[in-house]
């Protein structure tokens, strides 16, 4: 096992032991989207998208929000409509944490795979997404 390959076990190994029971994935179809794009004196740039998500076979909605902050450059976000199918994978709330007024139940937002025109918010290099296959058993 080279050195990369340790630390980059390690690193995960890490992770999933302080994030581990948080992690979630929600996929459904997209209601709402809303991105707000702040500039304070053309050097700090702020992004914070919330996208509120009906999660297949369910009554209930998910709101979800990606902040991400940054120096000079404006932070990238993709293009998300409404009614796009959508896999969101982020961190639930952390239970003992004060909650806000803003992201009080809402999931932070760690990648986007929108399946309906195939683009991931962080590339990942793996096979492609595979969707479970609604079967007809007929008696």
């Amino acid at each position: 096992m080279s050195f990369k390959d340790k630390i980059s076990e390690s690193y995960t190994k890490n992770f999933f032991k302080k994030y581990g029971d948080r992690l979630t994935n929600i996929q459904g179809n997209v209601l709402s989207v809303k991105v707000e794009r702040k500039s304070i004196l053309w050097i700090f740039n702020k992004l914070i998208a919330t996208i509120i998500i009906k999660p297949d076979r369910s009554k209930a909605v998910v709101k979800c929000v990606y902040k991400r902050n940054r120096f000079f450059k404006k932070p990238d976000f993709m293009n998300i409509s409404q009614g796009n199918l959508v896999i969101i994978q982020g961190l639930k709330p952390d239970k003992n944490a004060k909650k806000s007024k803003k992201s009080g139940e809402a999931v932070s937002i760690m990648n986007i795979r929108n399946l309906s025109t195939k683009c991931d918010l962080v590339p990942v290099d793996d096979g492609g997404v595979k969707t479970a296959k609604k079967i007809q058993r007929i008696k």
